[in-house]
C-alpha cells in the first residue's frame, strides 16, 4: 500500500476573496471549482508544482474550523508554507503587487522566510530552503 498527499486544505472567510488572492497574487491556477450548496469545492494548484497535489480552499463555516483559523491568526503562527526556489525575487514580486507581510524577512541556517497575510484570515509562511541540515 503506498500513500500520497493529494488534497490540503486551508480555511478562508470567503471563498471568491481567496480565489482571487491566491491566483492573482500567488500565481495559483484554479483546478476545481464546483457547487456545494451555499459553498464550493474550490481546489486550486501550485504554478511549480505537481497537478496531483490539490490546495482546498474551504470556507469557515464550522465553528471548530474558524475557532482554530482564529487562534492560529491572533498568536502569529502560519497556517501553511509554500516554497519557493527563488525567495529573493518571490518576495519582491509579491510586495510589489501590495502582498502584506507581517515582519521583515528572516534568514536561517537553513533558508528564508518571511510570513504574509492571505487576507482571508490566515497567515502563509513563504519560504526558500537550502538545506535543513546546516
Amino acid at each position: 500500500m503506498s500513500i500520497t498527499i493529494r488534497l490540503v486544505s486551508i480555511m478562508v472567510d470567503d471563498q471568491a476573496k481567496a480565489l482571487d488572492f491566491y491566483t492573482s497574487k500567488l500565481g495559483f491556477e484554479k483546478h476545481a471549482d464546483v457547487g456545494a450548496g451555499d459553498y464550493r469545492w474550490l481546489t486550486m494548484i501550485a504554478p511549480a508544482g505537481s497537478s496531483d497535489i490539490e490546495l482546498v480552499l474551504e470556507p469557515n463555516q464550522n465553528p471548530t474550523g474558524k475557532a482554530y483559523q482564529t487562534a492560529l491568526y491572533e498568536q502569529g503562527i502560519a497556517a501553511t508554507a509554500f516554497f519557493t526556489d527563488d525567495f529573493d525575487a518571490g518576495y519582491e514580486r509579491l510586495v510589489g503587487l501590495g502582498v502584506r507581510f507581517v515582519g521583515e524577512p528572516k534568514e536561517e541556517p537553513w533558508g528564508k522566510y518571511a510570513v504574509l497575510d492571505d487576507t482571508c484570515g490566515n497567515l502563509i509562511q513563504l519560504q526558500q530552503v537550502y538545506s535543513y541540515d546546516k
